[in-house]
């Protein structure tokens, strides 16, 4: 059986994490409830992480063990909610100012 958090994330690893996941949202147009959800839940962060480990045999056929395990490490810290939260606010905005230039030719 393979172990969860073997290693601790880098601060690169994070970012890059974190950028993945917020183009997502972006991408799909969920970027208001994604924020919502992140920070109505951001209190519990670490039990989201943990469920996510408990949840991981359902999770990893789809994702690969690989990712479930950097995602739950990832999420595990409050700290990194925010950051993906102003990560989002970010690609947003950027799209949004995409799209105001886009108009205005």
């Amino acid at each position: 059986m393979r172990e969860f958090w073997r290693e601790p994330l880098s601060e690169e690893q994070k970012a890059q994490l974190i950028d993945a996941l917020a183009q997502q949202v972006v991408k799909r147009g969920l970027s208001a409830p994604a924020i919502l959800f992140l920070e109505l839940h951001k209190p519990f962060a670490f039990i989201g992480s943990q469920a996510g480990i408990v949840f991981s045999p359902f999770l990893a056929p789809f994702f690969g063990f690989d990712r479930v395990d950097q995602y739950t490490q990832l999420l595990s810290e409050r700290d990194n909610w925010e950051r993906l939260v102003e990560r989002i606010e970010e690609l947003t905005e950027e799209q949004r100012a995409s799209r105001a230039k886009e108009q205005n030719r």
